[in-house]
Parts: structure tokens; C-alpha cells; sequence
């Protein structure tokens, strides 16, 4: 059994301790510090034989204790558009799904906060699995890591920082960030660590559904962008396919993001809208949408509805669509059409999960098969 310490997504506190615990001199663990966190978040390194700012001994003595080490790429998808998917393995049952999705001017990485999700927002296919647990800021960060080595980002690449491919982080993929607070704030702030990573926090999302005691505490402890996974702008009809808002309804969730911290002009919050046939789409809603965030910097993503099996719900008309766009641009508020990306690979806003659950099918019945 492994029982090293993962260096990966502890503050610079924790790998001080850890540095400590595992037999480094106290005057240096300073020092030490700074080196291994160059060493695992701006070069990149999976193991301590490649710090050579460290003494043979040292590197020795830390690899007996400690590792810095990346979680297991179970699969690694390629959408005929670009986009790239990850299946990653933490532990026995504990996996999660992450997206690369390359566009002309920037690379957006979604990533992951939960295995699983306890909102079962009706639309979501994500929501059809039952959350197991939170990840650690580790296993957040690792996301990035994966990301980073499979798209070849590392100096050792030869790659520089003026054209890196992961130009954005959006905290979209499975779960609540703001269920598991700590550890996603911890994770962002090691993203945006100046001497590492390295992200503007203007580059980094978070996604919520509407956690309202949270948010005030995100902008305050996590400063990143906000983006509220809205999808209804009546109570009845968002209670239904956003079940949280029976707790926290949709005045109260405005009402809070009205409050959120440094919101501005160059700061918007994004309103994420997922556009279902005959549901949320029609002009009455359109205008009320704009009538709910008015004075609010804002800009609102319409993204057309992506078909998972069994799904209760279809996609909005195009010209649906567009006309419901128009009434918002006429209101003078941003209101791009989401184009899906990675659908064959069911990589799209709210498919993960659902063809890993699909692949571990196959590979039983292959493994079935093999044993018989």
C-alpha cells in the first residue's frame, strides 16, 4: 500500500510541514519549498530525481516519504472537433472527467470539484450519478497537470508561457464547487499562484447552481469569475430541472450575486442558460431574464441542449434560439450561442460520466468474456 504523501494541491504551509515531517532540516524548508513548487507546477516534474537544486541525499530522503505524483488516465478521448476528453482514476471507484475544448483564441479546460453531484438537475446527466465524494485540492489541481502533460505544455515541451495552450479553467464539470468549498478554493488559489501555474483568476470560472450562503464567501476567499447555472427565470419551472432552487429560489440567488464582490464591467458574472424545447424558451422568458439582472454586469451563455440516453428534455428550435439571443442583445447584455463541442465523445456541458460509466461496461464484458 502506497502511504506517501502527495505533495500535489497542498497550500505552501502544508508542503512546508510536509517537507518537515519527512526529515528536512528546519532552516531550509523555506527554500526547499519554493523549490519543489517550481519544480512540480512551472516545470512540471513527476518525481524528485529531476530537482536538481536538491542534494542527492535530500531528493533520497523526500522520496522515501513523499511524491508528487498524477493520477491514473483511464481513457483519453478525441472529439473529430479538437476537443479531448479524460477519464482519470484516483482510487477504486473514485473517477472523474475532464474536457479540453480548443478554440481560435483561447484553450478552455473544464474541470471537475466532485465525483458525482448531489443536485440532479434534470437536464444534467452528470446529476444521474449519485456523489460518492469531494475531491481534494489535489486531485483538482491534478486535472490541470493531466491536462498540461497530455497537451505537452511544459517548458520541457518547449513550450513557453505566451503560448500555452490552457488559457482558461472553467470549474463546470461534475459536481458543486461550492459543496466542497475548502478544497476548490485551496485548488484555485494554487492555479493562480504567481510563481506556479500561474492563471489569472479573470481566466478562472467557477460554476455554481445557486449555493447563496456561499457565494459572498467565494468572492471574498476566491476572487475568480462567477458563473450561475441559471436555466429558468421562474421558480415553478427552475424548481423542477434545478431542484436547489427549492431551497435557495431564484430572488434570493440574484440577490447575492448582485453582492458579489468586485462584479463589474471587466468583471462580469456569465449566466449559464441551457435552452430546453418548449420549457424555458420562449420570448416571455427571454424578457423576463433580462428584467431579473438588470443592472447587473452580466453576459449570458445560451447553450443548446446536449442529448444524453434517456433524457426527459429536447433541444430548442435554432430559430428558437436565435430569436430568444436577439431580445437579450437587445438589451444591450452579451448573449453568445454556446456551439457544442465534443458531443460525439459526450464531452458537451452536461454529458460527463455517461460514456465512462458506458466504457467500464464494455470493458467487463470484454474481461467476461476473456475469463469464460
Amino acid at each position: 500500500m502506497n502511504d506517501k504523501v502527495n505533495l500535489i494541491g497542498l497550500t505552501r504551509q502544508g508542503l512546508i510541514a510536509a517537507l518537515g515531517a519527512a526529515g528536512l532540516p528546519e532552516r531550509s524548508l523555506r527554500m526547499r519549498a519554493s523549490q519543489i513548487w517550481n519544480a512540480a507546477y512551472v516545470q512540471g516534474l513527476t518525481d524528485f530525481s529531476g530537482i536538481t537544486t536538491l542534494a542527492k541525499d535530500a531528493r533520497a530522503t523526500l522520496a522515501q516519504h513523499l511524491e508528487i505524483a498524477r493520477p491514473e488516465v483511464v481513457t483519453e478521448q478525441l472529439s473529430a472537433d479538437g476537443t479531448r476528453k479524460w477519464l482519470l482514476r484516483f482510487g477504486p471507484g473514485i473517477e472523474v472527467e475532464t474536457v479540453f475544448i480548443p478554440e481560435e483564441d483561447r484553450g478552455t479546460l473544464c474541470i471537475s470539484s466532485q465525483v458525482g453531484c448531489t443536485l440532479t438537475c434534470r437536464f444534467c446527466h452528470t446529476g444521474t450519478q449519485k456523489l460518492v465524494r469531494n475531491l481534494t485540492a489535489g486531485e483538482i489541481v491534478a486535472q490541470v497537470m493531466i491536462a498540461k502533460d497530455a497537451l505537452r505544455e511544459w517548458p520541457r515541451a518547449g513550450r513557453n508561457a505566451d503560448t500555452r495552450a490552457i488559457t482558461n479553467i472553467v470549474m463546470m464539470g461534475m459536481g458543486e464547487p461550492l459543496y466542497n468549498f475548502e478544497n476548490v478554493r485551496d485548488a484555485i488559489l494554487i492555479l493562480a499562484d504567481g510563481e506556479g501555474l500561474s492563471l489569472s483568476k479573470r481566466r478562472i470560472t467557477l460554476s455554481t447552481a445557486g449555493v447563496v450562503p456561499m457565494i459572498a464567501r467565494a468572492g471574498e476567499e476566491i476572487g475568480s469569475m462567477l458563473a450561475i447555472s441559471l436555466h429558468a427565470v421562474r421558480d415553478e419551472i427552475r424548481d423542477v430541472i434545478v431542484p436547489l432552487n427549492k431551497k435557495y429560489p431564484i430572488r434570493e440567488l440574484v440577490a447575492a450575486v448582485r453582492a458579489y464582490p468586485g462584479l463589474s464591467n471587466a468583471r462580469r458574472v456569465t449566466w449559464e442558460y441551457v435552452m430546453l424545447k418548449g420549457v424555458n424558451d420562449s420570448n416571455a422568458d427571454a424578457k423576463e431574464l433580462v428584467r431579473l439582472i438588470q443592472g447587473i454586469p452580466s453576459k449570458i451563455n445560451l447553450i443548446p441542449f446536449n442529448p444524453w440516453p434517456g433524457a426527459p428534455y429536447a433541444c430548442s428550435d435554432w430559430e428558437r434560439i436565435e430569436e430568444f439571443a436577439e431580445i437579450v442583445n437587445r438589451a444591450g447584455y452579451a448573449s453568445p450561442i454556446r456551439t457544442p463541442r465534443g458531443r460525439d465523445i459526450m464531452a458537451a456541458c452536461g454529458q460527463l460520466k455517461s460514456e465512462s460509466i458506458k466504457l467500464r461496461a464494455k470493458e467487463r464484458l470484454a474481461d467476461e468474456a476473456g475469463a469464460g
